[in-house]
């Protein structure tokens, strides 16, 4: 009251003086731009944020498609089994230079196969250089139900000679040496063997590869002939509904 009577006393309006009672609420908001400075520095962070964050999105699908594109490109995945290792020397003036000989078999499990080899001073050199020869190399060899041959087959090469026989389903790998990295990089899981003669490893390999290569299936046999497979299958007595379920289980 006692402000009052003075502001009155002194000659001024309370209308006037209101304003100035009320000018710390006008004063507590921001200045003109609406909380500019914490607004513009929270927008310039999310609008950095974001580019950054788009940018490393944008960095690590090239690379996700980089890494598509390989596995397009090297497809498959290709069983390695190394077979055999030799050290060769060559004699040259003021002593022996020591070299790798190595062997090699590349299969993808389906119903492809082969075999390479490589020389070099070191292991893993001669092993690259073998596993990129059986790659470019590779057969395809028909598979019974994917698990067996279609049917028995001999191979030769040199002093090697192999027996390969289809077996029913439970038998396994019947195969030792070589021969076995042969059946389980080709993806076979039931086949009896036998290898008569030379134990060299790379006769052995080209041996069996003799044999597979003699492979044929019942509706390669049908095409080559203009008969259908189910005409094929139809001789021993077989009658002719089962000759026609056995044709249609066939795939290659």
């Amino acid at each position: 009251m006692a402000d009052e009577t003075n502001i009155e006393g002194a000659g001024v309006a309370p209308e006037a003086v209101a304003p100035v009672a009320a000018a710390p609420e006008t004063a507590a908001p921001a200045p003109a731009g609406g909380e500019p400075r914490e607004a513009r520095g929270r927008g310039r962070g999310r609008g950095n944020n974001d580019r950054g964050g788009g940018g490393g999105d944008r960095g690590r699908g090239r690379r996700d498609d980089r890494r598509g594109r390989g596995d397009d490109d090297g497809g498959e995945e290709l069983i390695e089994k190394l077979v055999h290792i030799n050290r060769v020397s060559k004699t040259v003036k003021g002593g022996k230079r020591f070299g790798f000989a190595a062997l090699v078999v590349v299969g993808d499990g389906k119903g492809r196969v082969g075999f390479g080899h490589g020389k070099a001073r070191e292991v893993p050199e001669a092993i690259t250089k073998a596993t990129a020869s059986a790659k470019k190399k590779m057969i395809r060899v028909s598979l019974k139900e994917g698990r067996t041959l279609h049917h028995d087959g001999k191979g030769r090469f040199g002093a090697g000679k192999v027996n390969v026989r289809s077996a029913p389903a439970g038998t396994g790998i019947i195969a030792g040496g070589p021969m076995r990295a042969v059946f389980e990089s080709l993806g076979v899981a039931d086949v009896v063997t036998k290898s008569v003669g030379t134990s060299n490893p790379y006769n052995m390999i080209r041996a069996t590869f003799d044999a597979l290569g003699d492979q044929t299936s019942p509706k390669s046999v049908a095409q080559r002939r203009g008969k259908k497979v189910a005409d094929l299958l139809g001789r021993g007595g077989v009658s002719t509904v089962e000759a026609e379920a056995a044709a249609d289980a066939i795939t290659e």
